[in-house]
């Protein structure tokens, strides 16, 4: 398991597309991956699963095929 806290914080675009690409090898390579990153866009596009935490607690699980702006912030602001 790899854990990665704002991967692409304060990079450049190109950068974070090396990052991806990378994740994506070491997913399909079988290792599993947890992010951990205040981007919304960037969660929604990398993520297979969403945990939204609030206050401390998680607050809600968001599957891929759901993963909306909105239904996260739904989560983030319980």
């Amino acid at each position: 398991i790899l854990i990665l806290d704002e991967p692409t914080r304060g990079i450049d675009v190109g950068a974070k597309f090396e990052i991806y690409t990378i994740m994506t090898r070491l997913v399909e390579q079988g290792m599993s991956i947890i992010m951990i990153s205040s981007e919304l866009l960037e969660v929604i596009g990398m993520s297979d699963r969403i945990y939204v935490m609030a206050e401390g607690r998680i607050t809600g699980e968001v599957l891929k095929s759901d993963a909306t702006e909105e239904a996260i912030m739904k989560l983030a602001t319980l």
